[in-house]
This record gives structure tokens, sequence and C-alpha cells, in this order.
């Protein structure tokens, strides 16, 4: 087994948080003339785990560094415990907050040891209590060995529970996430993750993470909120705001979508994959029907179904990822599927939608 993977400690051992409320309320950060966050409202239940989800540009890393006092505001409040701890002119430093950093690089101290990095945050407690912490955290992540080494002789992802193990040590009542695990490759990405949330479930501390990827934000928060131009567009549990997209905008986030443009008549619209229900759009409405690629759509060699072809396909582990031409769609449809040997370029297939996958939105 690698160092990466190695060593993760006993889960329910590094202590627990006083977890606190945190909200913002009607929020405005203008930067350059541009208004970054705009009436951002958003509050976090004690022990809660909601992830801010949204493009380059979105507000998200903003929204962290408001939580965290780096960045002040122009408008609106931020409450921590229902004290207000930045307003326009008046921002409480990070350090008066309660609150736990861990950023997208690490931010470690180069200079200090494995064990002074986790100390540093610790120095309000007594010697022996701040050991006895910082300690209980290293062995949560599986470095307590490597107290006396530096950061450049740790691994990626050695240097990621460093993190970690800094950022819960103080056990702050609210901890910020920017980007945790973007700098890791796919191997590490899973297992460390999984082990990040273990973390956070047993300390039980409020937490925010900024994310652009929405399996992350869906398998790690208990609310995910996604973010457009400054502003929450949608928020809600990960599987009500990928089954219920509010938009077009908001489902082609979550996933590539086959599009087809209609008219509703008599409740529903006609596809070159048959029919499709429209409830509550009214009738005469030209909508955009939407397929995605993971369950929207199932192919088989035989009936029934609308006849196509499959014109190309990729090997996934386990899955087939392929592109069918079916007569009468401007584009090939994109299906994802479990693997199967029976599929190949070339093949006459039959198309059959699945419902619950497929979703409607009035054009715009």
């Amino acid at each position: 087994m690698t160092e990466e993977f190695a060593g993760w400690g006993t889960r329910g051992t590094t202590g627990v948080s006083f977890a606190a409320t945190l909200e913002f309320d009607a929020v405005d950060v203008h930067l350059g003339g541009r208004a970054v966050l705009d009436q951002f409202s958003l509050t976090l239940r004690p022990g809660e785990i909601v992830c801010l989800l949204g493009e380059s540009g979105s507000g998200k890393s903003t929204a962290l560094r408001v939580a965290a006092g780096i960045q002040p505001v122009h408008a609106g409040a931020v409450r921590i415990n229902g004290q207000t701890v930045s307003a326009p002119g008046m921002t409480t430093p990070i350090d008066r907050r309660g609150v736990g950093l861990m950023f997208q690089d690490f931010a470690l101290f180069p200079h200090l040891t494995v064990l002074q990095n986790v100390l540093f945050g610790l120095r309000k407690l007594g010697r022996a209590a701040a050991l006895a912490q910082a300690g209980a955290a290293l062995r949560r992540v599986g470095l307590a060995d490597r107290g006396a080494d530096y950061p450049h002789m740790l691994s990626g992802g050695q240097q990621q529970r460093l993190a970690l193990a800094r950022s819960v040590a103080p056990r702050p009542g609210v901890l910020l996430l920017d980007e945790p695990f973007s700098s890791l490759d796919a191997r590490l990405r899973e297992t460390v993750r999984e082990e990040t949330l273990a973390v956070l479930r047993e300390t039980n501390v409020t937490s925010l993470i900024v994310t652009h990827d929405p399996e992350e934000a869906m398998i790690l928060g208990d609310r995910v909120a996604l973010l457009r131009h400054g502003r929450i567009a949608q928020i809600g549990t990960g599987a009500e705001i990928y089954r219920e997209p509010i938009d077009l905008s908001a489902a082609r986030f979550f996933s590539p979508l086959s599009e087809i443009q209609a008219v509703v008549v008599d409740g529903q619209v006609q596809t070159p994959l048959g029919s499709v229900a429209t409830p509550g759009i009214a009738e005469g409405t030209p909508v955009t029907v939407a397929i995605r690629p993971a369950g929207g759509a199932r192919l088989r060699t035989t009936g029934p179904g609308t006849a196509g072809r499959v014109v190309s396909k990729r090997d996934a582990i386990g899955e087939d990822l392929c592109e069918v031409k079916v007569e009468g769609l401007d584009a090939p449809l994109g299906v994802r599927q479990p693997a199967s040997s029976a599929l190949a370029v070339g093949q006459d297939v039959f198309v059959t939608l699945n419902r619950e996958h497929v979703l409607v939105f009035p054009r715009i």
C-alpha cells in the first residue's frame, strides 16, 4: 500500500467542535467595479455541511473570504452565532471569529515542522493542552509519526491531510474549505474526500465547502447552493437540485445534455424518441427537452423503442459512453449505461426514454 492511502486514524477520535451558525445577510461585494456578490444570503445550521457550487467567477471563493474576514463587505452583514462579524466599515479579524480555513494550496508553513504547523493555531492553549489536541488531530489523519518532518517531505495526499489536521485541531465552530481536493490526482481524491467527510461529521463542525465539481458537491453537502453571478440561483439537497434544476442552465451545469426543441400541445411534446409530458407548462409554449446521458435513455439491440445507430462508443470503467444517431434529431444522442459487449459502432439499436431523467424547460 502506498503512503498516500495508508494510515488514516481511527474514526471518532478527532474531538468535537462547538458548532456555530453562519449567516450571510444580503451581502454585497464589489471588486474592480464589478458586483462579485449581489445580495448574497445563506444560513448554515450548526453542524451542517453546505457546498457552494458554481462556475469560475460566480463568487464562491469571495463568499468564503467574506466568511473568514479576509474580504470586507460593501453591504449586508455576516453573523456567526448571531453576532455580527462583518458589515460595511466593520470586519472582525479572522483569529477572533472561531473559524478554521483550509485552502486549495494547503497554505502550510514550509519553515515549520508538521507538529508545529498544527500547534500554530493552538497558541491560546497551554502547552500540554495544545500538544494533546495537535496529537489527536495528527493521529486521526495518520501523521502522528511524521511530527518532526517538514511539509516538503510529505506527499501531496499527506500535505492535504496535514492541512485538514491543522484546520480541525482548534475545534472551530465553522470550517471553511476552498476547493480542498482539486490539487489531488483522481487516484487519491475519492479516498481523501471520503475520510475528510468522516472527519467533518465526527467533529460536527459547521462546514462551508467551495467546489466547481457537481458530483463532489452532491457527495459532501447536506445542502448544495448553486451560485450564479454572485447570487444563489438554487439551493437544496444534491438530489433535489439534480432531479429538479431550476432552469436549463442549472441542468447543463450538472451534466451534458441532449437537447430537443419542441412546442407543448395537449400537455405534452412530441419528439423523435416519443412523447414527453409537460405538466405545469402552458399550451403552445416553446420548450427545450433535455435528456441526460446517465439514465435519460436506454439502448437495446431489440425492440421496442425508436430505431437508431451507434455512431461512436467509448469505454469507461464498467460503462459505455455512446452516441446514437436517431432520425429527426439534429445531433447524436448521448447515452451512458452499463458496459455491454453487444454494443459496437455501426450497431443498430432501439432507444427508450426514462422520463424520470428527461427534463423540460420553457425556452426564454
